[in-house]
């Protein structure tokens, strides 16, 4: 699903039980991580829940590497704000990931308000998690 689908489908939603039930829903879209990929080195560090997160370059786009993400997390809410990120972020080049300020698309889905200061910070941890891998794919390019 695309963001602009998402921030359309949320204008929709005026109440927050709706708009929770639907963050689920979107969590449940998510490509399955392999039970293999629930290892240490993939976990976020920061998340009250467990989440991971695995990242996948393409060192030859066009405009510079591309970054790919898969994640899982334990927690139903927390799957679908890894499904927005993850629409936010993934298949984009490094350096659209880097300029990308995800404050303003929080903002209008209205989740810096309706979120716990725990699930705020995980999703901090989660956006600091893809910069940095974006910011190595563009170290590794030289």
């Amino acid at each position: 699903m695309t963001l602009d689908e998402i921030l359309d489908n949320f204008a929709l939603l005026d109440d927050w039980d709706d708009r929770y039930r639907y963050i689920i829903e979107l969590g449940r879209t998510l490509t399955p991580l392999p039970e293999a990929d629930h290892v240490e080195a993939n976990k976020v560090q920061g998340c009250a829940s467990q989440v991971w997160l695995t990242t996948q370059v393409r060192p030859d786009g066009a405009d510079g590497p591309v970054l790919s993400f898969v994640g899982d997390s334990d927690a139903h809410i927390v799957r679908g704000l890894i499904a927005i990120l993850l629409s936010l972020y993934s298949d984009k080049p490094a350096d659209d990931i880097l300029a990308t300020d995800p404050a303003t698309i929080f903002e209008k889905l209205g989740l810096k308000e309706h979120l716990t200061p725990q699930r705020s910070n995980g999703l901090k941890s989660m956006v600091a998690r893809i910069r940095r891998d974006a910011e190595a794919a563009l170290a590794a390019r030289g």
